[in-house]
């Protein structure tokens, strides 16, 4: 199992309007082969310490492929590369972190 956790940072107030353009994504990625969770999430504020505020332009995307080479068919599929090329303007930037367990 893959799992990874891809923290998309956006411009000010653009996070609804790209979560729309998501939306369309999500039935197009979860029937991917290999895919088996593929979940946009947004931070919770932590009112304990350490009282963490959230981040209110992010998504963090928590996706699940049965392989590797599922998650790298994945990153190359044409319709994430309609994707991107739809919300490039509204990402600033984004960092993918990808972990198998030990």
């Amino acid at each position: 199992m893959i799992y990874v956790v891809a923290t998309i940072e956006l411009v000010e107030g653009m996070r609804e309007k790209f979560l729309a353009e998501q939306r369309n994504l999500l039935p197009l990625v979860r029937a991917e082969e290999g895919c088996v969770e593929y979940v946009p999430t947004a931070e919770v504020p932590l009112v304990d310490p350490p009282n963490t505020p959230a981040r209110t332009n992010s998504v963090v995307m928590h996706e699940k492929w049965k392989t590797l080479a599922n998650l790298q068919a994945h990153a190359v599929a044409p319709h994430m590369k309609e994707f991107r090329a739809k919300t490039k303007q509204m990402v600033v930037g984004t960092k993918v972190e990808v972990f198998q367990p030990v």
